[in-house]
């Protein structure tokens, strides 16, 4: 399929994907971030000097902060993205439990700007979609696929998602980076060779 194809048919999936995320309540979403929270520390190993990459929720996104407060409360050590420009990759910066979070840019908090920076060896992804081969669905802005790019090691990549958000196949270009793992309410599922 041709980069324009498959950036059109991504176009399409991504106002499905958005429509189905919408359509849950709060309470589903609630539930939702709480089942995700247990099976992600029942089912994902991470070592205890590992940095583990989060995000903090924009719109109706799957809320991780019960992750991260748990990771942060165990003295885990925690990044957050910061968008920096269009073109740019995501400035990874670490969160350390008595810091304040400031204001990101779209609607997301962060670390301050004088806050260390560290590579994660796992990353809890925010997405639109996925599917049954671990191909994620974003915004279309390539921010997490250039910063992956530049990273020096390939850490493990955690989909979070609401089982809703499931699609039958969503088209990979060359750039896009496959999950290792989706975790939704209903379930964690390994891709590849992590499965």
């Amino acid at each position: 399929m041709a980069d324009s194809a498959i950036e059109e048919t991504k176009a399409a999936l991504r106002r499905e994907a958005h429509i189905a995320r919408a359509a849950l309540s709060s309470e589903e979403r609630a539930d939702a971030a709480r089942q995700v929270a247990r099976l992600f520390f029942e089912d994902i190993a991470f070592a205890p000097d590992d940095v583990i990459a989060g995000y903090w929720r924009i719109r109706d996104e799957l809320d991780c902060q019960p992750i991260l407060v748990r990771l942060i409360d165990s003295g885990q050590q925690v990044v957050l993205p910061v968008v920096q420009g269009a073109e740019a990759p995501l400035d990874l910066r670490v969160w350390e439990a008595d810091q304040p979070l400031y204001e990101a840019g779209f609607g997301t908090l962060a670390p301050s700007d004088l806050a260390p920076r560290a590579e994660p060896d796992l990353v809890l992804m925010p997405l639109l979609g996925f599917d049954d081969a671990g191909t994620r669905l974003g915004y279309g802005g390539g921010y997490y696929d250039r910063t992956l790019a530049e990273i020096g090691k390939k850490p493990m990549l955690v989909g979070l998602a609401f089982a809703a958000q499931e699609l039958p196949h969503i088209p990979r270009g060359d750039h896009d980076i496959p999950l290792d793992v989706v975790i939704t309410e209903a379930g964690v599922r390994f891709f590849g060779k992590s499965a």
